[in-house]
């Protein structure tokens, strides 16, 4: 009986709520229109018709509201049976910032609409609308601050050599980013994999989309299938309740980078296999397959044959990522390339570290040639690094290098033998830009036109042939 009591207590309570609640609406709106089933006007507030300028408000009813209000979208609320919650309506010269909502009986069904100006200036909202339109451009420069954070920073003129090995490597991956297919690189530790990666990114089609890389080995096990595939709102206890995306979403129109994909654990390899295949992804937490469209380039430092030998990783796997493969040759194979190298190092730490320019000399050149490079060019750059920061004077001596490498390999450099067709053409194109460039007083521009080449290849020739 309590109970009973209490229920009709609150159903009185809510009735009495939603006529003081109309009641109120309709004394403080500037205008508050009822419509019935067909759009008919049923009735209207005091202050309605004065705004509209009716001098007969008794004369309306009963009519068709759009032959009263000819803007009116009241209609379509009671056809479609949803609300607009807050619009502009323009009536004569005035404009009013109304909302419309639907009236339903006990059993569902639209029986009419109640529409209320909210404002008769539709300039009182302009707080509200900076305020959305500052958002919403907060919003568009962190996108594109993200996106620009997710383009490449390095081309294939970032990739210093000009010996042969250099050469045809980089005409292989010129090849390899006119396609889709997924790319193997293969190389030492510090031998240049993500810059290749990123200069392929950029000369393919996908150039314009997003560029994500993936360091596996620097990832927790645990981690590594969020990480991937991201993870649906809810889906275990402290997960973000919006959800988060993972690297192949992010990467969706552009490239995935996979660095050390030989670290990968085999139940990974699986789900990573099926996603390439399938080209769809399944978040951590959730049942709803996601379609991706990602081209794949993958490198590792470990011998992927082997380990696939092993049984360490799966050979179907390899097999899908060994469509496109790039061996990166170690320093220590083309030693030819240490002067262009070495200039192009030193001018960028000395940009970076805010350092006057320094001269490398042959001496120390020659030094350098003496030393193994297990770390390839990131050792090389790191010792120049350390070198200049050491160096008293405009250019680097044998001395300051002396202080940071081992003792040095007592052989000494192989006598030049006679030069290729490849080398050649190289010392022709070389002398032929140091010509140009002194012509044109250094300017680079005019020096392109002098060759009958764009400013850009001039820029890749430069750094190339170490100009």
């Amino acid at each position: 009986m309590a109970n009973d009591s209490f229920l009709a207590d609150a159903e009185w309570l809510r009735q009495r709520a939603m006529e003081s609640l109309f009641d109120q609406f309709a004394n403080l709106c500037d205008g508050v229109i009822v419509v019935d089933a067909e759009a008919r006007i049923v009735w209207m507030n005091e202050q309605y018709p004065k705004k509209l300028g009716i001098a007969d408000p008794a004369a309306a009813i009963g009519k068709p509201v759009e032959t009263v209000i000819p803007n009116s979208l009241m209609r379509q609320v009671v056809d479609g049976g949803k609300p607009i919650m807050l619009d502009i309506m323009d009536f004569d010269d005035n404009s009013f910032v109304v909302m419309r909502l639907p009236l339903r009986d006990d059993g569902g069904r639209v029986v009419g609409a109640v529409g209320m100006v909210l404002f008769d200036d539709a300039r009182q909202l302009a707080p509200v609308v900076s305020r959305y339109q500052q958002l919403r451009a907060d919003l568009a420069d962190a996108q594109k601050k993200l996106a620009e954070a997710r383009r490449t920073k390095y081309t294939f003129a970032s990739f210093v050599g000009a010996t042969p090995v250099c050469a045809a490597l980089k005409q292989e991956a010129r090849r390899a980013a006119r396609t889709v297919s997924p790319v193997l690189i293969l190389g030492e530790t510090g031998t240049g994999k993500e810059l290749l990666a990123q200069a392929i990114h950029a000369a393919s089609p996908r150039a314009g989309g997003p560029f994500v890389a993936v360091n596996i080995a620097a990832v927790p096990e645990t981690l590594l299938e969020a990480e991937f595939f991201g993870v649906a709102p809810g889906a275990y206890t402290g997960a973000d309740r919006h959800g988060r995306d993972g690297k192949f979403k992010l990467a969706d129109g552009g490239t995935l980078f996979l660095d050390e994909i030989g670290d990968m654990s085999a139940a990974l390899q699986a789900k990573l296999l099926r996603a390439l295949q399938e080209r769809e992804i399944e978040p951590v937490g959730s049942n709803r397959l996601t379609p991706v469209d990602v081209r794949i380039i993958a490198a590792t430092s470990r011998d992927l044959i082997a380990d696939v030998g092993g049984g360490r990783f799966r050979a179907d796997l390899y097999y899908r990522l060994n469509v496109v493969t790039l061996n990166i040759p170690p320093l220590r194979e083309r030693y030819g390339d240490l002067p262009a190298l070495c200039e192009f190092l030193a001018e960028n730490i000395c940009r970076q570290l805010g350092l006057p320019p320094q001269n490398i000399c042959a001496a120390v050149v020659e030094r350098l040639w003496r030393h193994d490079w297990p770390g390839n060019v990131r050792e090389l750059a790191n010792v120049l690094e350390r070198a200049m920061l050491m160096s008293e004077g405009d250019h680097l001596a044998v001395a300051d290098l002396d202080r940071i490498l081992p003792r040095p390999r007592t052989a000494q450099p192989p006598p030049p033998g006679p030069p290729t067709l490849g080398q050649t053409l190289a010392d022709a194109e070389r002398n032929a830009i140091r010509t140009a460039l002194q012509n044109c007083g250094g300017n680079k521009a005019q020096a392109a036109r002098f060759l009958g080449i764009s400013r850009a290849s001039l820029y890749e020739k430069i750094a190339a042939l170490g100009v």
